[in-house]
């Protein structure tokens, strides 16, 4: 399929739409102008995996969070898990009998929150690569399979949604906007807004919060972030 040559011009759902309606195998790279490069990979037009060059929240997070194991188990399997170079959620099906229903959903609720930091991508350099084989970590059938269109493309925004309002092409507007400061704030002030946000946001500092409040939570926490790296790091 044809895809644009960069993020601006169209949206990650309409490019992730079109992969899914051409069954397409193979690797979605989105770059960045300042060197960061992130790759969807997809399997039959299913996204099976996300790599990013941003902090989100890991597997073992995503289960505290979630109460699917204990932090006994969880410690233990990742200390398991670095001594013999497997996947946390290998050695948890494997080693501690966590049902692969619970490790998947834990890595599904991961992709998921990835694709919503990619979204959030003013521009990008697009590019597709055909049957590039997908990191180790992808979603196989013992943990359900890849994404369904209805798990990656439900919610996304679409070129026609917003016709007449495309973002700038600087990624940097966007960030002023989600940080609540104006264009050209000094370094000082824009630390003293991220700080505010991150203390409001942070799951960890909300121990009273429903499971989907934090995972909210962890989301906007995460377009603080990268919105703080992008004007400030």
């Amino acid at each position: 399929m044809n895809l644009h040559g960069r993020l601006r011009s169209t949206t990650l759902g309409d490019i992730l739409g079109g992969l899914h309606r051409s069954a397409a195998t193979g690797t979605l790279e989105l770059a960045e102008d300042r060197g960061r490069v992130h790759r969807i990979y997809l399997v039959q037009g299913l996204v099976a995996a996300v790599d990013l060059e941003e902090a989100t929240p890991p597997l073992a997070e995503i289960l505290r969070r979630d109460r699917a194991a204990d932090d006994q188990v969880i410690r233990q399997s990742l200390l398991r898990a670095m001594t013999s170079q497997r996947l946390l959620g290998e050695v948890l099906v494997d080693d501690f009998r966590v049902a692969p229903s619970v490790v998947g959903r834990a890595l599904r609720e991961q992709i998921v929150a990835r694709l919503a930091v990619l979204e959030r991508l003013v521009d990008a350099r697009v590019s597709f690569r055909v049957a590039v084989r997908a990191p180790r970590g992808a979603l196989g059938t013992r943990v359900g399979g890849p994404l369904g269109p209805g798990e990656f493309l439900h919610g996304r925004r679409r070129a026609r949604e917003r016709a007449g309002h495309l973002a700038p092409a600087s990624s940097d507007g966007s960030a002023w906007q989600v940080l609540g400061v104006e264009p050209g704030t000094r370094a000082e002030e824009i630390r003293r807004a991220y700080r505010r946000l991150a203390r409001q946001l942070h799951p960890d500092l909300h121990p009273e919060a429903t499971d989907e409040e934090r995972r909210a939570l962890s989301v906007r926490f995460a377009e603080v972030s990268e919105a703080y790296r992008t004007l400030v790091a």
